[in-house]
């Protein structure tokens, strides 16, 4: 049954205007009228995107006299997120083994560099030896 509500919680956050509104909705109750304002659709169209908000439990539709208030609702949100926390700790703890792996290359590659830093300066330091007894036996 979980399942069922996050596919619809999920379905429903896929359409940037219903995230919109549920933005919009973070501050209080709105009206249909509120919620369409600042967007270039139909009223129709908002009562289609509230309704997809209402099956998916996002939001609560109340009736005030004459007003129509939109509530913004916590359940489905607060379902999405737990679910999506589990993955979440999954890539943290994926990025962290990662990081370290990383830090162990790096130290890994500077360890390397600074040898062959080193050789290369023995090298150095035995060729001038050379160059010395050699310019000594001429």
């Amino acid at each position: 049954m979980l399942q069922d509500h996050l596919s619809a919680t999920f379905s429903a956050l896929a359409d940037p205007t219903r995230r919109a509104i549920l933005a919009s909705l973070i501050s209080g109750a709105a009206s249909v009228q509120e919620l369409a304002a600042p967007f270039h659709i139909s009223l129709p169209a908002v009562s289609k995107h509230l309704r997809v908000l209402e099956r998916a439990g996002l939001i609560e539709r109340g009736r005030e006299a004459q007003w129509r208030p939109c509530r913004l609702r916590g359940e489905a949100l607060r379902e999405a997120a737990d679910w999506l926390d589990r993955y979440r700790q999954f890539w943290e703890e994926s990025f962290n083994r990662l990081d370290l792996y990383l830090q162990e290359v790096q130290r890994e590659e500077k360890r390397k560099a600074e040898m062959k830093s080193s050789d290369m300066k023995h090298l150095r330091a035995k060729r001038k030896g050379r160059r010395n007894v050699d310019k000594k036996r001429h």
